[in-house]
């Protein structure tokens, strides 16, 4: 460097000279006994460091936990009852899982094999081909119907399943039938897998309550797979001990199997279904019209009838719906039918044992509760006062249109869906 240039950078001005850089971004924040620190780099990223963490080593623990196996903000963010689901889902997938692998080892037994627990566990992906294929091609046609009452339907699937796995158990007890044992085994998981998977949306669905359905449906999966892993560690030990012996499998094969659907029989009791369908429908009236309440979806699961969900209720107005039209009432009658209620998307048909309600085909759920308290109305109108049932039926409308606008408010206040009615594969009609 010459000495012009020297005497250049001592002649430079103040303002001449590059600003220096801007201080760093940042903060502190506070939360539940933890102290993060903010800060953004210099290419915009944000960086985020753990400060302190006062909270004791228990609670840490939970908290991770927590947070990789419930929805992010439990439990605000989910409906009542989930974790009453969660639970007996873990149980349920534990004891599935078990007995999944001691009836894969007494099919192996039945062909005449002598494996290992590890084998029988490695075998059990290749057995489920096959027959399963048939059983759900045949089972995904009922897809309405799981709509309708996924609570049932997801009860009948494991029992189906604990059906196809009982038969694998007792397989090496007739190894002459060997093929047809794991074929009808494997037809009837067939179908009960795809009856699980169809009802698993609705259900997740009634839980979320901040429109976190995929956090819900990923933290569920989550769980099921820790406790599907547990269930086999869990059958390995059985298989080389207790259930070593087809006697053995016999004792502790059906105890399994009794857990497994007692605990999904409690998941779906605890699940607080949101959706209109007959059952449903029928517990709101009856309790509307024994007290003047509405119960939440909350309120009324437990009320709900898992094993036989066709039944009526008679304090509803024993109504049945989704029969045939022309089973309802005759083709001459069926004009005289429709104008009773010309406006309405609904016919009812009084009959001496309950009330038929045939639904037109772009009815929704409010149409099927107008019809319903019409026709649980003209019930108790027609059981009071010993009118004939066309004039009790226009008693029960004229009920039904006085109280009808601030009950389905009150309904939709307390969380009801009313924009369809899942009646499955009921009859509906188009004139």
């Amino acid at each position: 460097m010459n000495l012009l240039e020297i005497f250049k950078m001592q002649k430079k001005k103040p303002d001449d000279m590059p600003p220096p850089p801007p201080p760093p971004v940042y903060w502190i924040e506070t939360s539940d006994s933890m102290s993060h620190h903010f800060q953004f780099e210099s290419d915009g990223h944000l960086s985020v460091t753990l400060v302190d963490d006062s909270r004791p080593a228990s609670r840490r623990i939970v908290e991770s936990f927590l947070n990789k196996f419930f929805p992010s903000g439990y439990p605000y963010s989910v409906n009542e009852g989930y974790l009453r689901y969660t639970q007996f889902r873990a149980l349920q997938h534990f004891s599935s899982a078990t007995l999944s692998v001691l009836s894969t080892q007494s099919l192996l037994f039945a062909a005449g094999l002598r494996p290992t627990p590890a084998q029988a566990t490695a075998v059990s992906w290749i057995l489920k081909d096959g027959m399963q294929h048939v059983g759900k091609l045949i089972c995904s046609n009922l897809g309405a119907r799981m709509d309708s009452e996924p609570k049932s339907w997801r009860l009948l699937a494991d029992v189906l399943y604990d059906f196809g796995t009982g038969l694998e158990v007792i397989s090496p007890l007739c190894p002459h039938l060997f093929l047809e044992m794991a074929g009808l085994g494997n037809f009837a998981k067939g179908m009960a897998v795809v009856a699980a998977r169809a009802t698993r949306l609705p259900i997740y669905s009634s839980f979320a309550k901040e429109g976190n359905l995929s956090d819900l449906f990923a933290k569920g999966e989550a769980i099921s797979t820790l406790f599907n892993v547990l269930g086999i560690g869990a059958g390995i030990q059985l298989a080389s001990t207790v259930c070593s012996s087809t006697q053995g499998k016999l004792v502790v094969g059906p105890l399994l199997s009794l857990m497994h659907v007692y605990c999904v029989r409690e998941e779906m009791r605890a699940t607080p279904v949101n959706t209109l369908n007959p059952q449903r429908t029928a517990l709101i009236v009856a309790e509307f019209l024994k007290s003047g309440r509405i119960s939440s979806p909350a309120d009324l699961r437990y009320q709900e009838d898992i094993l036989f969900p066709g039944r009526l209720i008679e304090e509803a107005g024993s109504v049945k719906v989704g029969r045939p039209l022309h089973k309802v009432c005759k083709p001459s009658e069926l004009q005289k039918v429709k104008e009773k209620f010309p406006d309405e998307k609904f016919i009812l048909n009084r009959g001496r044992k309950c009330t038929d309600m045939v639904l037109e085909r772009s009815a929704t759920g409010e149409d099927a509760l107008r019809g319903w308290l019409v026709a649980a109305y003209a019930a108790e109108v027609a059981k009071s006062f010993h009118v004939p049932s066309e004039n009790a039926l226009e008693e029960g409308y004229s009920r039904m249109s006085d109280v009808f606008f601030p009950f389905i408010s009150e309904l939709q206040a307390k969380g009801w869906h009313t924009d369809r009615f899942l009646d499955g594969t009921g009859c509906r009609f188009a004139l």
